[in-house]
């Protein structure tokens, strides 16, 4: 088949010259006719393009699999060479060759992240030995392109996915003992390095959305400048769509530069003249005014937040579209999110609707998170939508009203213009997701997806003001607003001792570091000398935040930790309760069936047991208004952990269920690792979080029916209010017993939290005294 697709072209080539040649041939000599013919084929060689030098491989077996390539290989061939990045090639390769680190600057669509690891692949493989073998790693921030860029390039390669094309993310591995290029998120990555400081097994590592500068991303660029200085047959590959490319350069010692360009036409850019009060009703009426009122077909992609905000877009607007009546074109609404299933996330590749009878045009409406800004280019758009929003971790303590926009130089502050200003507090050891504005690079970025296949046009949901002056030039490095527990103890896994003069591309503040290492010591996962325990080492293979893994741990002592596994595994997934806007009731009254009379957790654990034991239905789901792909995310991650417990021999054991200590031991196993993030209920009436001090309320989506006098909470939402979500009852004496050292009542601050648990431990004192202890 290979063959006879490379006759016809070539058969086609030879006709075309053979024709040529006979219509000359009347008044030419034979040999001044072969003559110029020569000259002529040897001017359009050297006049060819690139492309047009490779159109076709050379090769017929496939060199990975030892099978003829299929014709769907060359279908998709011909679209690689036709791809900006293509004819630097060779000018890549070359300059890899002769440089251990290179920095490349590629636009969104350029090619540069299915090609780029491709060719670092062929150069392994040509400087390889026979019998060795160098892996290609290519980290992504989201687990979203790892998944979906392997499978488009196992494709391109004709081989099966799994095999010699990989991607690993957390809580599921697609590779395998023949995979030679893997797709990874940066923490996975990051987490290979717990077991192998120096990377041995790769010969090419390829950092891609650098500019996103995720916690992970940054660890690993201080890691990789120590392996780059101790491995001289290791090659650095650090790529971006908008790259601050002059401080990547000096940051890995003045590596070279090279830039992509993509294919882009040119966009038009609407802001709106007030800003919008409510931007996802502005989002809604925006695609449905393109969808009616463009007569340019092409397809529609909105930015929103997070998958509440999405999945609750895609309802309105198709129930906005179907009551315009059949007039107008059909409008395919895809959502796309981090926790959508793969085949789900392919729709948006998907052709649009086709025209109406009467020439009514049909569309697809893409509504995406930030991922679709750089990690996945989607052909076909032309309007974009951007409100100007994302979601970002932040380390939180309270919202101001503030009309600034910048950040300060002692990394405490982030201002986000009219609509409030963060202030980070490492102090305050819980992060929020907060929906803060874009930077400029991520507008640029964002109205740059509606010119990739004809001119485009871009409705910012902003004023031009707020683009201008308000607007941070880049994203604020997460390391500089995030709790760094995590951080701190993968770190001291890889056997970093010296974290201050870590090589940080941005040094988080002194007072952060030892604020991570504090919270560390008390979970007792480092000693008072900043040395890693056992404990500590233990932690750090769970891929989890430092108190879950530490609950995960303390719960084989307490006899619950297949409850825990559950819960653990509940928490790592997005909410798992729907609540349509058109039936909230029917949804509170589905939740009140699985709500446990001691707090939200153990109210999670209700649904995984029912879920469970109704073998995992997808209409049972449906008639109790549960999430079903959460519950099924959250399913595979209990899978997952569970096979590191059983790796390092821990027990995965319950309590009997009709022991009064059933649901007792789950709390305290919860207070195991959660003692730090515990609020106590004022005799104003008023939550205060134990030793921080800030003022709290219950979330309104608790299910707790009365307030606890302690509460326990799993996540600190900031919105106008400060509010504690996920909370669960617990008891002084537990707080006193599991975590002596964090409530040690010398450095407790005066407050009435502090004499009700100075009351509990003189109880506890004279109970102890009463039997002899």
């Amino acid at each position: 088949m290979a063959s006879r697709h490379k006759l016809n072209i070539e058969d086609g080539d030879k006709r075309r010259e053979r024709d040529r040649q006979k219509s000359r041939s009347k008044s030419r000599s034979p040999r001044r006719n072969r003559s110029r013919s020569r000259e002529r084929e040897r001017k359009r060689s050297r006049s060819r393009s690139p492309n047009e030098k490779i159109r076709r491989p050379t090769v017929e077996i496939n060199p990975f699999s030892g099978q003829a390539y299929t014709q769907r290989y060359f279908e998709i061939y011909k679209k690689r060479v036709a791809l900006p990045v293509w004819e630097y090639k060779d000018k890549f390769l070359e300059v890899l060759d002769k440089n251990q680190c290179l920095t490349l600057v590629g636009e969104t669509g350029s090619g540069k992240t299915t090609q780029i690891p491709q060719w670092c692949l062929e150069y392994c493989k040509s400087r390889t030995s026979p019998g060795q073998r160098r892996l290609v790693a290519c980290t992504q921030p989201r687990r979203v392109a790892a998944m979906s860029v392997a499978t488009r390039v196992a494709e391109e390669m004709d081989v099966q996915l799994g095999a010699e094309v990989g991607y690993s993310i957390r809580f599921e591995d697609c590779v395998s003992d023949r995979t030679i290029l893997k797709y990874c998120t940066d923490g996975m990555l990051l987490r290979e390095a717990m077991n192998s400081p120096l990377l041995d097994n790769y010969g090419v590592i390829i950092l891609d959305e650098a500019h996103e500068r995720t916690l992970a991303t940054d660890i690993l660029m201080g890691l990789i400048k120590e392996i780059v200085r101790q491995r001289k047959d290791i090659k650095i590959v650090v790529m971006s769509a908008t790259l601050d490319s002059g401080k990547f350069q000096n940051y890995f010692e003045n590596c070279p530069l090279m830039s992509v360009p993509g294919r882009t036409f040119p966009v038009e850019i609407f802001y709106t003249p007030e800003p919008e009060k409510d931007y996802l009703e502005a989002a809604i009426r925006t695609v449905v005014q393109i969808h009616v009122c463009e007569e340019v077909e092409g397809d529609i992609l909105l930015f929103l937040t997070g998958q509440e905000e999405i999945e609750e877009a895609c309802k309105r607007i198709k129930r906005e579209i179907d009551n315009l009546g059949h007039e107008i074109g059909e409008l395919k609404c895809i959502p796309l999110y981090s926790t959508l299933p793969p085949n789900l996330q392919q729709r948006i590749f998907e052709s649009p609707p086709p025209k109406r009878p009467s020439g009514a045009i049909g569309r697809k409406c893409v509504v995406s998170t930030n991922i679709a800004e750089t990690s996945l280019t989607i052909d076909g758009v032309v309007f974009v939508i951007d409100p100007g929003f994302s979601k970002q971790k932040v380390c939180t303590r309270r919202l101001l009203k503030d009309s600034s926009c910048s950040v300060s130089t002692d990394t405490s502050v982030i201002h986000i213009g009219v609509y409030g200003t963060v202030v980070y507090n490492p102090r305050i050891r819980v992060e929020s997701l907060l929906v803060c504005p874009i930077s400029k690079a991520s507008a640029m970025q964002r109205a740059g997806r509606a010119g990739r296949t004809k001119p485009g046009k871009c409705f910012r949901l902003y004023t031009e003001k707020a683009y201008k002056n308000e607007m941070t030039d880049q994203t604020y490095p997460e390391i500089l607003r995030s709790n760094l527990g995590t951080v701190v103890l993968q770190l001291k896994k890889l056997g970093v001792e010296d974290l201050v003069h870590f090589d940080f591309m941005d040094p988080p503040a002194p007072e952060t570091l030892m604020r991570a290492l504090e919270m560390l010591n008390y979970l007792a996962a480092i000693d008072d000398n900043g040395e890693l325990t056992q404990l500590g080492s233990l932690m750090a293979e769970f891929p989890l935040d430092p108190q879950l893994a530490k609950m995960v741990i303390a719960s084989t002592e307490l006899n619950c930790s297949n409850e825990i596994l559950s819960v653990t595994a509940m928490l790592s997934v997005p909410q798992c309760f729907v609540r349509p806007t058109e039936a909230k009731k029917a949804a509170d009254d589905a939740k009140a069936r699985f709500a446990h009379i001691d707090g939200d957790h153990l109210t999670l654990l209700n649904v995984y047991h029912a879920f469970k034991q109704n073998r995992e239905d997808v209409q049972w789901c449906y008639d109790n208004f549960i999430n079903y792909r959460a519950l099924k995310n959250a399913d595979n991650v209990r899978t997952q952990l569970a096979r590191i417990m059983d790796k390092f021999s821990l027990k995965r054991v319950s309590t009997d269920f009709k022991s009064k200590d059933y649901y007792i031991n789950i709390r305290k196993a919860l207070v195991a690792g959660f003692f730090m993030q515990v609020a106590h209920l004022e005799r104003s009436g008023h939550y205060i979080t134990v030793k921080d001090n800030q003022l709290v309320q219950l979330h309104p989506s608790t299910v707790l029916d009365h307030k606890p006098e302690w509460a326990l909470y799993n996540e600190f939402v900031l919105t106008t209010k400060n509010f504690i979500r996920t909370v669960t009852d617990v008891k002084p004496e537990w707080l006193v017993q599991m975590a002596p050292q964090y409530y040690d009542m010398s450095t407790f601050p005066d407050c009435d939290a502090k004499k009700k648990l100075q009351h509990t431990i003189s109880t506890l004192q004279t109970l102890r005294a009463s039997h002899g202890i």
